[in-house]
This record gives structure tokens, C-alpha cells and sequence, in this order.
């Protein structure tokens, strides 16, 4: 084992012990937690883990099978939203993965699958690189060959469930520029994150945005110089790696004078919220954590910057029946839930459904569908299931790693759903383009057509 980090701490208020301490054990997180849901085994439950940390903590001891209970949590924070007590557990999970990640060795497939993802999903340019082989793969029809024949499943699930949740690729629509003008009297000036996972495929939920932004009266900074803001990295632990990342990010929108940074993914906005306790953890220093401070105080979802600024564009009807799925790090990392579904309230012709178990993790969770393939698949499954049950025929998402996770199981479902991102909808009814590009006809995009 490599020595423990050098700040224990795992933020800048509290100790780790003392949070440890909330933790009364009364279990109204069980019914909430995907894993428990799952398994039903107290120690894949957030007070089993708490109790797991707390020996971690005292004792000072790391053990194979803890670390095994750590990594099936998928983060969602479901715990955090329905604990009465308080108990931070996103701090304690991202300390605990800290920890994991630098005391523990992994065996080397775990090594290598983990490096493999961690020196490609940060970075756009890298994953814009695969979009040409990938449309080739998918237009060659090798696709359906290559699942039915579970070739991929048996050399490694993880390759098996990147394959089965890649999108649908269309040509991308042209590259945002850096400044887009407000449409009529300048309202505000905001900064717009583009994301990696977003900004590679999902080019077209980013060109929604700032055209949802701009007939709103907002001119939209979008700095090509952005990269990761470091959220994966974070999530899973690696928090040198994401304190690197989110001091660039913090460093690119210092200098471009904008009141607010809107961001249209639930992952990285939770992760930019935390900025600061991200930076204490990696021990940067007071002046490093008040800087990051200062910028997530700018750190705004798309949906709660809308219902704030109000309305000012004519909204057109969208006569249709749409499902709207709670992004865990949207719903419970932000404790955004009222905004998205009020925008969506004032859409004409909208029938908006709610989902069964909507508290309930999808199994995305960042790239947890990857290293725990058959629960997030479960999970999955789960979330397909409910949303054909509300008989829409469009479900929306707040965040790219859910649309990917649920439009894949619906797709094996065989299911008739569509998916799509709240920005996309409220585009196509401020542009009066009704249901059609929603669904995937007249050359819009889809449930697995993004």
C-alpha cells in the first residue's frame, strides 16, 4: 500500500470522522439505494458502507472485500436525498474512493480497464476521434452481428457495454462559435460548458442549448479552450487528476466576464458545484479552494438558470406525451427537480408523465456501466420497463451518460420510446418544430440517432 493522502479531510468544513458520526443508522436510505434494491445486502446499502468507512477510518485498514462494497455504489446519492439526518455521503464516498485509489492495487485487468477509460472519456479530441470509425462500424451492420454472437461479452463485459450503449451517429451540426449573440435586447452573458462525452456526441443537445439561451435574450460565451471539467475523474476517486482538470476549467472562465456558467450535464454540474471541496481534498491550498469557490458559485443547470431568468420566447405546441427522467446528480447532487419539469409545464400540447421509482439510478452512473456492467444493465432494464409503462413516447434526460444507459435498454426492449435532452425539446417548441425531429422523423434525432 502507498501512503494516505496527506489532508484527511473531506472538504473544508467538516472532518471525515465527525461526518462519519451523522450517520444514525435508521435506514430510510435503504429503499432508495439501487444496490440495495438489487441485492439486499446491508453492506451494498449507504449505513453499511458508512459502517465500512467507519473501520477504514479507525482502524486504518483497507481490505479486499470493503473495497469490493465501495465500487459496486454507484454515487447516485439517492441516500443523500432522503437521509433526515444530513449525512453528507457524497463527501464520504468521494474521500473513501480517494482513498481506495491510493492505497489499494487493483488486479491488472481492473488497471488497465480504468486506465483505458480514464485517458479517453476526458478528453473530447480524443473521443471526437472515434466518431468516424463508429458511424462506419454501426454502417456496416457488424453491429447486430456482433451481439448476436456475445463475442464481445465473453472477451470483456465492459467492451461488451460500451459497444451496447454507443449512440447512434449522425453528422454532427457545425462547431459552436465562442460567442453567440443574444436574439433580441441582451438580457444576461453566460458561459456555456460543452463537455466531453456532450460535446463529442451529443453535439446537438450543445447547439440547443445556446439557442434556447440566445432567443432568451442571452449572449452565450462558449471558450474553445474548455476542457474536462474533471467530474469523472472525481467521482471515481482520482482527485489529483480531477483537481488538474478543474483548475483549468476554473482558470478558462475567470477571464470571460460572464454572471453565470450554464451547464446542460447533471455529472459535471454537480462535480463544478464541489469544486472547492474537490480542490481541498487534492490539497491545493486556501487561495486555489476560495478561487474554485467563487467560480461554482457561478455553476448553474440550464433548467434552474431558465425558470430564474423567465420566460421571453413564444413557446409553440408539442402535442405529445413525454416521460421525464431524474438524472441522479441533477435530482440529488443538485436538488434540481421542480425547474426541468416546470419548463416543460409551459410547452403547449405537453402531457408530461412521471416515471415509477423515479428516485432510482438508471445504473449509468459516470462509468459505472462499464466496471459493474450486469447491475447497471439490471438497473437499465428497470428504468426501461418503467418508462414504457407511462405509455409516452418520449422520455427526457438532463444528462448524456442516462440517455445513453436507458435508450440502450429500451432498444433491447424493443421498445417504441424515444429519447431526448430537455434542451432539445424546449428548442423544438421555441423553434415550432413539433414532435417529428423528437422521434426520430425528418432527419431529427432519436432515441439512438444523436
Amino acid at each position: 500500500m502507498t501512503d494516505r493522502p496527506t489532508d484527511p479531510e473531506p472538504g473544508p468544513e467538516r472532518p471525515f470522522g465527525d461526518l462519519l458520526d451523522d450517520c444514525v443508522h435508521c435506514g430510510f436510505c435503504l429503499p432508495t439505494c439501487p444496490t440495495n434494491v438489487l441485492w439486499g445486502q446491508e453492506m451494498d446499502s449507504p449505513r453499511g458502507r458508512i459502517h465500512l468507512m467507519a473501520q477504514m477510518h479507525e482502524e486504518d485498514v483497507l481490505t479486499e472485500t470493503a473495497v469490493g462494497h465501495f465500487d459496486n455504489c454507484l454515487g447516485c446519492l439517492a441516500c443523500v436525498s432522503s437521509c433526515p439526518s444530513g449525512v453528507a455521503y457524497d463527501a464520504l464516498i468521494e474521500h473513501t474512493r480517494h482513498r481506495v485509489e491510493t492505497e489499494h492495487r487493483r488486479p491488472l485487468g481492473e488497471r488497465a480497464l480504468r486506465a483505458t477509460v480514464f485517458s479517453l472519456f476526458p478528453y473530447r479530441s480524443r473521443l471526437r476521434a472515434l466518431r468516424g470509425p463508429l458511424r462506419a462500424y454501426q454502417a456496416s451492420g457488424a453491429s447486430s452481428l456482433v451481439r448476436r454472437s456475445g463475442l464481445l461479452e465473453r472477451i470483456s463485459p465492459a467492451l461488451a457495454a460500451m459497444e451496447r450503449v454507443a449512440p447512434r451517429l449522425s453528422a454532427p451540426p457545425p462547431p459552436l462559435p465562442e460567442l453567440v449573440p443574444a436574439v433580441g435586447e441582451r438580457r444576461a452573458r453566460v458561459g456555456l460548458l460543452v463537455g466531453c462525452v456532450q460535446g463529442a456526441f451529443f453535439p446537438e443537445v450543445n447547439t440547443a442549448t445556446a439557442r434556447v439561451l440566445a432567443l432568451e435574450g442571452c449572449e452565450v460565451v462558449v471558450p474553445r479552450s474548455q476542457g474536462c471539467c474533471g467530474a469523472l475523474s472525481g467521482h471515481s476517486g482520482r482527485i489529483a487528476e480531477a483537481a488538474d482538470l478543474a483548475k483549468r476549467m476554473i482558470e478558462v472562465f475567470e477571464t470571460r466576464r460572464v454572471e453565470r456558467i450554464v451547464v446542460n450535464s447533471a455529472g459535471c454540474g454537480s462535480g463544478m458545484k464541489h469544486f472547492d471541496r474537490t480542490l481541498a481534498e487534492a490539497g491545493a491550498g486556501r487561495a486555489w479552494t476560495n478561487r474554485a469557490r467563487a467560480l461554482s458559485a457561478k455553476v448553474v443547470d440550464l433548467t434552474e438558470y431558465l425558470v430564474d431568468l423567465g420566460p421571453r420566447a413564444a413557446r409553440h405546441p408539442v402535442p405529445l406525451r413525454v416521460a421525464y427522467h431524474d438524472a441522479c446528480h441533477l435530482s440529488h447532487g443538485q436538488g434540481v427537480t421542480r425547474q426541468p419539469r416546470e419548463l416543460l409545464r409551459r410547452i403547449p400540447g405537453l402531457e408530461l408523465a412521471e416515471l415509477p421509482d423515479r428516485e432510482v439510478c438508471c445504473g449509468s452512473a459516470g462509468v459505472y456501466n462499464l466496471f459493474r456492467p450486469e447491475a447497471a444493465e439490471e438497473l437499465g432494464e428497470s428504468k426501461a420497463r418503467g418508462a414504457a409503462s407511462t405509455g409516452a413516447r418520449l422520455l427526457v434526460s438532463g444528462n448524456p451518460g442516462c440517455s445513453l444507459q436507458i435508450a440502450s435498454a429500451m432498444e433491447r426492449a424493443g421498445s417504441p420510446v424515444a429519447v431526448t435532452h430537455t434542451a432539445q425539446l424546449l428548442d423544438a417548441s421555441l423553434r415550432g418544430l413539433g414532435p417529428d425531429p423528437l422521434l426520430g422523423r425528418g432527419g431529427g434525432s432519436g432515441a439512438r440517432r444523436l
